[in-house]
């Protein structure tokens, strides 16, 4: 099992036409946890691999938790995002993450990428405060 960041500026980014929040994406656990996300380029996921959500704004941290449903897949109508991977975000973690977020000092975040592997010293910190 792999564990990955997924960048997401809710300045910028959306969901289904929503913001990319801390608190749509909350909500999304809840009520429709199924999310088909774009990657910049094809990474090595699998499925069950999990996938942290790092919101850049207004606080830079890790706030919420998916799992990954299957390998990413090649998307020819789109361009722009020409790969993409199905996801299960996971409630009571993102909650968890959600009133205790994870910090960018804490995750030891140098450059960040639109989609990165965490870090081995970041992941007991990730997993406690998502309760996994």
């Amino acid at each position: 099992m792999e564990d990955w960041i997924y960048i997401l500026n809710p300045n910028k980014d959306t969901l289904d036409g929503e913001p990319s929040d801390k608190e749509t994406v909350r909500r999304l656990a809840h009520e429709e946890p199924e999310l088909d996300l774009w990657l910049s380029r094809r990474n090595r996921m699998s499925k069950g691999d999990r996938l942290w959500f790092f919101f850049s704004a207004p606080q830079s941290a890790i706030a919420a938790v998916a799992e990954i449903d299957g390998v990413p897949y090649e998307d020819p109508e789109d361009p722009e995002f020409s790969y993409r991977v199905e996801v299960t975000l996971l409630p009571d973690p993102t909650d968890a993450l959600y009133d205790s977020p994870v910090s960018r000092e804490e995750l030891g975040l140098g450059q960040v990428r639109s989609v990165q592997k965490v870090k081995p010293e970041a992941l007991p910190v990730l997993l406690a405060r998502a309760g996994l």
